[in-house]
């Protein structure tokens, strides 16, 4: 599978960017979540072949992107750097999917730039998912008490292991390799903005939170939402008041499969991202509610 990385500027800071697949064929742009990097997509990257270009996007703060010196750690960011990657590489439309904080950022996107998004997926994210849910308390604890570092490798795979346990050993190891850095005295630290990202998610400016409702309503393009059958986040409730929402929206339990859909079932995943990108008709909705998107931030992603 061919692969390609480089950077893009956004706001001042260097995106890096990852690529698999033929740079001629359809383009889907990927979006991972809080504390994730473009890498945890591969696999299903490599499911796509090889019809798809696939761009996964290290989001500012995370992997090799730059960190963000103002801590600017908001769904409107994420959706300036999206629309950056996507304005550089002259992509006039895009599939487009987003795992949590990722899947928020694409809505948002989705629901200002009606034109330039063909399809989309997003994996366990929605209104509601925040507010009350076990899930968010869950992710804001672990944020709260993960360590800056840990003195070898066993150490950071036993943190993982406790932090993920339905994920196999080697999705844990590879997601350690793509998150961790060796410290010039021995050891290791997160590869993300740990400190900066920990004070914007649990001390957010109240300011610039945002609605997703009136995003969700707005979307023009046929949506699919997965939700983990196990997930502790996006509730059942949730995802079918999206699909109420908007004619647009269809939504998928996907069994034994907690908020990390893609790590903990690929298969499956993979199956039904594949299948609703290559379908040739899904009926679409024009007239949705025209609600307004304004341009602020949600801190309550995980």
């Amino acid at each position: 599978m061919e692969r390609r990385e480089y950077a893009v500027k956004s706001e001042g800071l260097s995106l890096h960017v990852t690529e698999w697949g033929p740079v001629h064929c359809d383009p889907v742009v990927m979006l991972h979540g809080i504390r994730g990097y473009a890498e945890t997509f591969a696999g299903l990257a490599a499911a796509l072949q090889p019809e798809y270009r696939v761009i996964g996007i290290d989001q500012r703060g995370r992997g090799a992107s730059e960190w963000d010196p103002a801590r600017n750690y908001y769904t409107d960011a994420y959706v300036a750097d999206l629309a950056a990657v996507a304005d550089h590489l002259g992509l006039r439309q895009f599939d487009l999917l987003g795992h949590s904080m990722g899947g928020i950022a694409a809505i948002v996107y989705a629901a200002a730039h009606p034109a330039r998004v063909r399809r989309m997926v997003i994996e366990d994210a929605g209104p509601g998912a925040f507010e009350g849910s076990a899930g968010a308390e869950r992710i804001q604890r672990e944020l709260a008490t993960t360590p800056a570092g840990f003195a070898d490798w066993d150490a950071a795979m036993a943190f993982m292991r406790a932090l993920r346990p339905t994920v196999t050993e080697a999705a844990r190891e590879q997601r350690l390799r793509s998150m961790l850095k060796v410290l010039p005295d021995g050891g290791y630290t997160w590869r993300y903005d740990h400190a900066g990202i920990v004070a914007t998610r649990l001390h957010p400016d109240p300011a610039r939170v945002v609605d997703l409702r009136p995003h969700v309503a707005q979307l023009a393009c046929p949506t699919l939402v997965l939700r983990g059958g196990r997930s502790d986040y996006l509730q059942n409730a949730s995802a079918q008041a999206m699909a109420d929402a908007n004619p647009n929206i269809q939504w998928k339990e996907v069994p034994d499969a907690g908020h990390y859909i893609h790590d903990d079932q690929p298969a499956i995943v993979a199956g039904h991202v594949r299948a609703f990108l290559l379908a040739r008709d899904i009926p679409v909705t024009r007239d949705v509610q025209a609600t307004p998107t304004h341009r602020s931030g949600d801190s309550h992603v995980g």
